[in-house]
């Protein structure tokens, strides 16, 4: 019995030290355990993370390439229709041609009428501006909305150059970036004074620009007074915002509808954004409005 009670003793002081020894192992086993189950958890958050930034960068790439393909079916077609329009302008030419040979008329008048109607088709088709327009939508040029005054909303008051004709709802300021001229087809914003601030699709050095309005003649109401007459032309900085004056001018109703207006050359700064601010117009005291905006100028050197 004593050796019992003296072997019990020793196994118990044995068991004494192994129980820390065993706690201790437990204890490091949990914890690394602990610590691998959370990096695996941290881990695979970070993965869904890329995942979700593969996707989106995904989605971008796949807008960008369907804008590129709008871009290029639009040039398409723009070039379809030139190609239209040269067929039915030489078309004209020629039964003109065949007319003036029926007729008695001198083979030099002749030609003097053909140059004539030829010279009158390019100023209706080409408008005589032989200058690259950055500030089309068709290239890639946007509205800076968030620096563009707000859209005139027309209702039954009085609307855009058709007296009290009804308009559900105003055009958008980039409709100044497009080739459509038609009779209502401007962007209009309330009152006599306005801006739109445009960002072109690569940064120039701008030297003109142009602006177009319909004709009285063409105009439903009978006349034009809600033309831009007195506008400012600046550009601005990408990153401060900071304003350079390029030229101030002033838009004739009286005279042709297309007008060029030449930036001060000597400032030789280029820019993205291009500021257009309207000073005043033509006597009409609700809204002022504006067709059609283009930016003249030559590219920067990127290398």
């Amino acid at each position: 019995d004593l050796i019992t009670l003296q072997n019990g003793k020793k196994f118990f002081k044995i068991l004494l030290l192994l129980v820390p020894i065993i706690y201790a192992g437990i204890y490091c086993v949990g914890s690394l355990s602990s610590r691998r189950l959370a990096e695996g958890l941290a881990s695979q958050e970070t993965t869904e993370l890329h995942e979700t930034e593969l996707k989106s960068l995904w989605q971008s790439h796949t807008s960008l390439e369907e804008k590129v393909h709008e871009i290029e079916h639009i040039k398409e077609q723009m070039q379809h229709l030139r190609a239209e329009i040269n067929g039915v302008m030489e078309g004209i030419l020629h039964s003109v041609q065949e007319i003036l040979e029926e007729s008695d008329i001198p083979g030099e008048n002749r030609d003097q009428v053909l140059e004539m109607i030829n010279v009158a088709f390019k100023k209706v088709y080409e408008d005589h501006i032989q200058m690259p327009d950055w500030a089309q939508k068709s290239i890639g040029a946007t509205i800076d909305t968030g620096r563009t005054s707000k859209s005139f909303e027309l209702g039954r008051t009085e609307g855009c150059c058709f007296g009290s004709w009804f308009f559900s709802s105003a055009n958008p300021p980039d409709t100044i970036l497009q080739p459509d001229v038609h009779p209502g087809n401007c962007w209009a914003f309330q009152g006599s004074q306005g801006q739109v601030v445009i960002k072109l699709p690569e940064k120039i050095y701008p030297t003109a620009v142009t602006l177009q309005h319909i004709s009285k003649a063409i105009s439903p109401s009978g006349d034009v007074t809600s033309a831009p007459k007195d506008f400012a032309v600046c550009g601005l900085d990408e990153e401060t915002g900071k304003e350079t004056l390029l030229g101030t001018f002033m838009y004739d109703s009286g005279k042709e509808t297309i007008q060029t207006f030449q930036l001060k050359s000597e400032l030789s700064k280029s820019f993205v954004y291009i500021k257009f601010n309207v000073l005043s117009n033509w006597g009409n005291p609700e809204y002022t409005c504006v067709y059609r905006v283009r930016v003249h100028g030559k590219m920067t050197d990127k290398g």
